[in-house]
């Protein structure tokens, strides 16, 4: 009878910490979707498809191989910043041992 709640406890620690993690993988991917709109709705001219999200580092040299002139603005390139940042901290968290395993069993993948 004394280990009823020792489980319970354990079970919702559990829960709350799978519940937590999924939830934090899920905004992060939410803002690089957000973010990349953003970058494809104020410069169509990339062609940059909204389903697909490639690397900031592929954005740049789309960018530089369109022949533009113009030079690209500081709140593109912040975004481009905040892409990249993102992306990596997605990866480092996905890496990480507890965290790995929430990802493997909610389905979550490497960006």
């Amino acid at each position: 009878m004394g280990f009823i709640p020792l489980f319970l406890t354990m079970g919702g620690a559990l829960l709350l910490f799978f519940l937590t993690v999924k939830t934090t993988m899920q905004r992060k991917l939410n803002l690089q979707n957000d973010l990349f709109e953003r970058l494809a709705e104020a410069h169509p001219d990339l062609g940059l498809e909204k389903n697909q999200i490639p690397e900031p580092s592929l954005i740049l040299e789309k960018w530089k191989k369109a022949g533009s002139d113009e030079k690209i603005s500081d709140s593109s390139l912040q975004l481009i910043r905040e892409l990249k940042v993102n992306r990596h901290q997605y990866n480092q968290l996905i890496k990480k041992a507890p965290y790995n395993w929430v990802a493997k069993l909610s389905g979550f993948r490497p960006i």
